[in-house]
């Protein structure tokens, strides 16, 4: 069956298709031993030779996998200090595999894998602000005002924050659990809202991802998306706009962390 090239670059997992077609642009692909640079060439992955930079290229059937993402594994593809990747953990699945954005080394949570470029970055583009939700364990306990800017706004790195949604879940000692759902994903974003407002982030875990949540899994734990959860993203990627209520997270994580106010659930974050 013959498809596009930049479509089946796509799914082959070498790049988003908006990326690929600059590949071919570029002169760096060629199919049947000819540089291809019309966008609208096809080509029959069973037939025909495809290669990008010399090296061929094969098709593989797209895979979408939700990970509890553990405490201590990275999100890079290749770790010259040798720490345990997130695509270590997911065995038994042939395709090449890619986080949507990340979490860093010592967050946990919800994380999306896949070989699919073309989901991957219309996940991960600020213009469409996919909801992702996230509960940290906070020093101390903020006060109405402080939780009142987080959710219009704070001033980080990079400029102030697109607005939030934030709230005290529960508290403990002289800690507490904070419910935020972000729109936006700066590098720490989280972490550093949370100092912002002079309550240090000790513990971040993100509880959702748009829709999905790890509700009914452990850390290590990965499942296959279903077919309909897909779709459900595609569509939530083309359709939130800032502000929207698309991409709300699901009852279950508030559930689960205790939440007894309606309304959890938080670019695709490139690190929290």
């Amino acid at each position: 069956m013959q498809e596009r090239v930049q479509k089946f670059l796509s799914h082959s997992g070498v790049a988003s298709r908006r990326q690929a077609e600059q590949m071919m642009l570029d002169g760096r692909v060629t199919v049947n031993g000819t540089v291809v640079r019309e966008l609208g060439a096809k080509v029959d992955p069973a037939v025909d030779s495809v290669k990008v930079d010399g090296k061929r290229v094969h098709g593989e059937t797209p895979a979408y996998v939700l990970l509890y993402k553990p405490k201590g594994t990275i999100c890079t593809l290749d770790d010259p200090q040798g720490r345990p990747k997130v695509t270590d953990l997911v065995k038994g699945v042939r395709a090449r595999l890619f986080p949507v954005g990340r979490l860093d080394f010592d967050t946990s949570g919800a994380l999306l894998l896949t070989n699919d470029g073309e989901l991957a970055n219309l996940l991960a583009h600020p213009r469409h602000h996919v909801a992702r939700t996230y509960v940290a364990k906070v020093k101390g306990v903020p006060s109405p005002d402080k939780l009142e800017k987080l959710r219009k706004g704070v001033y980080i790195e990079g400029g102030r924050t697109r607005p939030a949604r934030a709230r005290v879940l529960s508290v403990k000692e002289k800690n507490s659990l904070l419910l935020l759902e972000l729109r936006e994903g700066r590098n720490r974003q989280v972490k550093h809202m949370c100092q912002a407002i002079g309550h240090a982030c000790l513990r971040l875990e993100r509880v959702a991802f748009g829709f999905l949540d790890i509700t009914e899994m452990k850390p290590g734990e990965w499942r296959h998306l279903l077919p309909r959860e897909v779709e459900g993203l595609r569509d939530l990627a083309l359709k939130s706009e800032p502000g929207d209520e698309a991409g709300r997270g699901p009852r279950r994580a508030k559930k689960r962390r205790g939440d007894e106010a309606a309304g959890a659930g938080a670019k695709a974050d490139r690190r929290d």
